[in-house]
């Protein structure tokens, strides 16, 4: 059992991050930061004991800015969670949809509801997160603007709820890390563990699908492969990869050996049990 008594979101009061974050620890203080960096650094520097990260979104894809840092960011995963996302679209009290010119919203949230923006024929106004968007709608209280943003948000900031569901589709998750300093101490032996790491591949033909041969070899089942464009430049490439089991497994050790003949660098970013709701 996972303790934490203050988590670091990106956001402020309201954001889906903080929900995720209350959902997993409900008596944790939250701490509210400006940029993921601030929330990263946050937890380095001991003013939280863990980041709530959005990474991926099953309709919007991955969390660009998140996915940039993690790698880099010296601190550990150590859980998941999904979060089933209901948008709602908000307004200061009285306005009516008609008047509506423009929808804010962080991009993930815009994403997810494009569609719907685009039949109302609105403007798409992207912001830095969800909550914030709510909040200057409420300091605007402009007729012409509106918000997408959570139930809570509307709560927060004296916001009406114009409609509820606002997503483009009802299956609308959203998968969230909780980073610290430190790995898990898992015993190998333990059932549905996944692992994520870090590998760059040299610059040699076939290397990604040699990296990855032992995986297949020796039955381990790959669960996300992301490629990043490395600092270095275009011709170093850097993957993201999840798989089933721990690293002190038998074969999985065969494969990382493997992997390591091939690739450049390795970096182990957590080991953590799988979420409940990958069984639904």
């Amino acid at each position: 059992m996972i303790k934490i008594d203050k988590f670091s979101f990106q956001g402020i009061p309201g954001a889906y991050s903080e929900m995720a974050g209350k959902n997993l620890f409900p008596s944790a203080t939250s701490v509210p930061c400006s940029t993921f960096e601030e929330m990263f650094q946050n937890v380095i520097d001991k003013k939280a004991e863990a980041a709530i990260v959005p990474i991926e979104n099953s309709q919007a894809g991955r969390v660009a800015d998140t996915q940039r840092l993690i790698p880099d960011s010296e601190l550990k995963i150590i859980k998941e969670y999904f979060l089933e996302v209901n948008h709602n679209l908000l307004a200061a009290p009285g306005t009516k949809l008609s008047s509506i010119k423009r929808i804010h919203s962080h991009e993930q949230g815009i994403a997810q509801c494009r569609k719907k923006i685009i039949n109302l024929n609105k403007e798409m106004v992207i912001v830095a997160d969800t909550a914030g968007a709510a909040k200057s709608i409420s300091d605007l209280q402009s007729k012409e603007d509106a918000a997408i943003a959570s139930e809570l948000a509307a709560k927060i900031y004296n916001l009406e709820i114009l409609q509820t569901n606002f997503q483009d589709v009802s299956n609308n998750v959203t998968r969230f890390l909780v980073m610290a300093p430190n790995l898990n101490n898992l015993d190998k032996d333990e059932d549905n563990l996944i692992t994520t790491l870090v590998f760059n591949v040299r610059s040699i033909p076939a290397a990604l699908y040699k990296c990855l041969g032992g995986f297949a070899s020796n039955g381990i089942n790959i669960t996300k492969l992301e490629s990043y464009v490395h600092p270095q430049g275009f011709d170093v490439a850097q993957f993201y990869i999840d798989f089933e089991g721990h690293p002190e497994q038998p074969f999985v050790k065969l494969a990382l050996e493997e992997m390591k003949f091939f690739c450049k660098h390795m970096n182990i970013l957590g080991v953590y049990k799988k979420s409940e709701f990958r069984k639904k």
